[in-house]
């Protein structure tokens, strides 16, 4: 799922796919609006056919806890 989304999210922000881990955070180190965050999650909705929760994804801060979300959802 790593790899996947980081290919979604140089869709929304200049940066390099091998930049991005689990550590980075969308926006202080990937530069995300808030704005982009949610389109992305739509994105991430269509390509893993999940339905995200607007409350928990707002708690995301980071790669990790994106995976770790999306990860728990779609099981």
């Amino acid at each position: 799922m790593l790899e996947q989304l980081k290919e979604i999210i140089v869709n929304y922000v200049e940066v390099e796919a091998e930049s991005i881990t689990m550590e980075s955070r969308f926006v202080e180190d990937l530069g995300f609006t808030s704005f982009d965050f949610m389109n992305m999650l739509g994105e991430i909705e269509d390509t893993f056919d999940i339905e995200v929760d607007p409350q928990k994804a707002g708690n995301i801060r980071t790669v990790q806890e994106a995976v770790d979300y999306f990860t728990s959802i779609q099981e």
